[in-house]
């Protein structure tokens, strides 16, 4: 029997949070006598769990992954977590506590003779109270992964070693979320339809480069499981490529651009017009239409091991993918009713099955997923590998790697060895020699605030647009276009490698490359430019949509019959501002983030062009849209100052420097005009503009909202400015000359304003002073 699953999932079930949905004044009432009726006590989940055990004592408990059993040590070594290491390291925690209390609750109330832990990684990790790679002291025999790795039971991981990029300590593709992390939306925040967007999902340089490089080295092992017709005959299922990312926001870009999307646009008979995938061995979208059975899937392991069922959001997403397997399933097993299996069931068992033949999941190739694979996902064509999370510990690593390392013969050669099978894994920080922690003792330090915003302070929420840069409505119907250096563009492998060597610990080398994207004609290079300047710069007035939807430019129609004369800049510009550095090649422009530079360059000639008559407009981020206070959340050890309830959302303003941030935060608190202010510090809101040729962001010092003119509230950005220096100077012309006037020309973004402050002790009367001006500068 297996007693772990049943404690993890219901521990201590609320009523409220299940069978019962009583409110909080209701608990409340119900439990005055210390105890709620509502919650399970340990005797009560003991009863639960251990029913089919019947009378039985003093029983035997065999802990499988009994990693994740312990309890924290109390007064034990305190690591500074942050981020992404400190939510992961708090989820590992509950649920260990909640694991080892259920055995702690069966030992009081019928006995635990003995309890056998079992792992393969048994040691201790960030958080825990103990130094992160120390063994448990109980364990009797050890055989970690690289024991198993050099005695052949499992495949070979091979991990970037070497590229031509030759920037940091380590090989691009080797730590991908330390480069890509601010350039993906966060957990939690209401994001567009990135879909919708001019060119299809826009991830990062760096993660689509590892895509297609890892994405190359899979067509060979496609084609030799291709060409072996013993395997074919065996039923041996294709190779299978998995992706690891850390929550929906990101899994479904990273799915989109691999499998396809609906673009939002219809034909003239309705039918919705599709985009194939990146990826063509992995597209869901054949010609005009979806597959008859995907080729990828995108799944929540976290919640399809819950036992839960999945959030709507989810289900939402894979609607498509459902209804698929569910006429599948009618196809493989006539008579049945698909429709009485929940679609959570349904989607564990083509997760389950993937490689299995016979099975629903027999011919996926490729797997996205929300958090962590199952430990017991046992699919054994795993032979790519990409991480697209934090690894705050070797334990995450060896989790995500050894999804892959599952072989697939133990047939022996005539010496008696197994044949070496390789799995290629970018993204993992995988140490083939794990470290264990520093037995020193840590130097106290001073304990941390938490600054976050807080929910009874609703009122005082501020959002913001969040802009990628500006563009120009231009008013004409023939375009002319200036060449300048401005426009000069140079693909370099300083941007992303073109060559990539993985290596394992013991076994041969294999070079990756970019082989899929340099076949592809220099025409399609020319054509996805064109018509990336044509969605992106070319579209009607959308203010009027925008209004109602509060979406951005995007919405707006599209002017097509630019396209010709755009196609022709273009061309023209492929063949006289670009550069192709060593190692480089003119298709790397496919790249989405790459592409997205090329036709800023394009419209710069064009928009740059003398005598064009032109309206400054905003380009707002394709996905995290607008930022807003509720999103602040985050530990410091300076010092701060507590903020009126009435005036800030944030708890607290902190100071970086002796005064300055307290005596402005008491200015704005004072001030009867400001209706609400945050500092600018763990909110997201920068301002991009260009020093010395180089595009940079602008981190404003406030925001706050202020009454003005008897008309709707004024956003006010707040500029403290020290000594005079070029780049203060160059940082707030540009949010004057440019971010204000676009985002207001925008008309659904709200009125804003920015002022610079010299004096905080003076800064009372500056504002007032600006705010009494009779046109404010916007």
């Amino acid at each position: 029997m297996r007693l772990k699953t049943t404690l993890l999932k219901h521990p201590l079930r609320e009523q409220g949070h299940g069978c019962i949905n009583a409110s909080k004044t209701t608990h409340k009432i119900a439990a005055q006598d210390g105890t709620s009726p509502f919650k399970e006590t340990p005797a009560q989940m003991v009863n639960r769990v251990c029913r089919a055990l019947g009378n039985k004592k003093n029983i035997i408990v065999i802990n499988d992954e009994a990693h994740h059993c312990y309890r924290r040590r109390v007064g034990g070594e305190e690591e500074k977590l942050t981020g992404d290491d400190r939510k992961e390291a708090q989820k590992r925690e509950e649920e260990a506590r909640v694991w080892i209390s259920g055995l702690e609750a069966i030992q009081k109330k019928i006995g635990v003779k003995m309890v056998y832990d079992l792992s393969a990684t048994p040691f201790f990790l960030k958080g825990s109270g103990y130094p992160e790679g120390n063994l448990f002291p109980w364990v009797v025999s050890d055989f970690s992964l690289i024991d198993a790795i050099e005695s052949g039971i499992v495949k070979i991981p091979r991990v970037p070693v070497d590229d031509d990029n030759v920037k940091g300590l380590l090989p691009t593709y080797r730590n991908i979320w330390a480069l890509i992390r601010e350039d993906l939306p966060k957990s939690g925040r209401s994001t567009k339809d990135e879909s919708k967007a001019p060119g299809g999902p826009n991830l990062p340089k760096e993660l689509t480069g590892a895509i297609h490089s890892l994405y190359s080295n899979y067509e060979k092992a496609f084609q030799q499981w291709q060409q072996n017709t013993e395997a074919q005959l065996k039923g041996l299922t294709p190779p299978v490529f998995i992706v690891v990312c850390n929550n929906t926001n990101v899994s479904k870009l990273v799915y989109d651009y691999i499998s396809g999307w609906d673009t939002g646009k219809t034909y003239p008979d309705s039918r919705p017009v599709l985009a194939p995938g990146k990826l063509p061995l992995f597209s869901n979208v054949n010609s005009e239409n979806w597959t008859a059975k995907p080729y990828t899937i995108l799944v929540d392991s976290e919640q399809l091991e819950s036992g839960e069922a999945m959030s709507p959001e989810f289900k939402k997403i894979a609607a498509l993918e459902i209804e698929e397997f569910k006429a599948e399933y009618r196809d493989r097993y006539p008579g049945s009713d698909p429709d009485k299996i929940s679609d959570e069931d349904l989607l564990r068992e083509v997760m389950n099955t993937v490689g299995k033949p016979g099975k629903l999941g027999e011919q996926i190739r490729c797997v996205v997923s929300v958090s962590m694979l199952t430990e017991g996902w046992d699919a054994n064509t795993v032979t790519h590998v990409l991480g697209v999370r934090a690894f705050g510990t070797q334990l995450l690593c060896e989790q995500v790697i050894g999804r892959g390392l599952r072989r697939v013969s133990y047939a022996a050669d005539d010496q008696g060895m197994f044949e070496p099978e390789y799995a290629e894994v970018y993204g993992v920080p995988f140490a083939f020699i794990p470290c264990a922690g520093s037995n020193k003792a840590p130097k106290p330090g001073r304990l941390p605030t938490r600054v976050r915003a807080l929910e009874d302070r609703i009122e005082c929420e501020i959002t913001f647009p969040r802009l990628l840069g500006y563009r120009y409505d231009i008013i004409g119907e023939k375009l002319a276009y200036q060449f300048t250096d401005d426009c000069k563009y140079a693909l370099s492998t300083a941007d992303i490698p073109s060559r990539t060597e993985n290596a394992p610990i013991v076994g041969q080398s294999s070079i990756h490359t970019l082989d899929d994207l340099r076949s592809r004609r220099p025409q399609e290079v020319a054509f996805l430019l064109a018509k990336l300047v044509l969605e992106k710069y070319f579209r009607a007035d959308g203010t009027k949509q925008a209004e109602k939807t509060q979406t951005h430019q995007f919405d707006s129609a599209v002017q097509s019959w630019f396209f010709p004369q755009l196609l022709h800049i273009t061309k023209e510009w492929l063949s006289q501002c670009v550069t192709c550095k060593s190692g480089t090649f003119i298709q790397e422009l496919l790249l989405i983030e790459l592409a997205h530079d090329a036709a800023d360059k394009i419209y710069t000639a064009i928009a740059g062009s003398e005598g064009s008559q032109k309206t400054l407009k905003p380009i707002l981020r394709p996905y995290d849209t607008f930022g807003s206070t509720r999103y602040v959340d985050f530990d410091t050890t300076k010092p701060v100052y507590v903020t009126d309830s009435t005036k800030c959302h944030i708890s607290h303003v902190v100071a970086d420097t002796d005064s300055w941030e307290q005596k402005m935060a008491q200015v704005l608190e004072d001030l009867p005009e400001v209706i609400c202010y945050v500092k600018n510090q763990g909110l997201g809101f920068t301002i991009p503009y260009t020093l010395s040729g180089q595009q940079k962001n602008y981190t404003p010092d406030f925001i706050a909202r202020v009454k003005h003119d008897n008309a709707e509230p004024l956003y006010l950005i707040v500029e403290v400015s020290g000594e005079a220096r070029k780049d203060k100077a160059a940082k707030i012309a540009h949010a004057r000359q440019f971010w204000v006037p676009a985002v207001n020309n925008h008309g659904a973004l709200g009125r804003w304003g920015i002022i610079e402050i010299t004096d905080p002790w003076d800064a009372e009367n500056t504002i007032k002073a600006f705010l009494q001006k009779t046109e404010v500068s916007v």
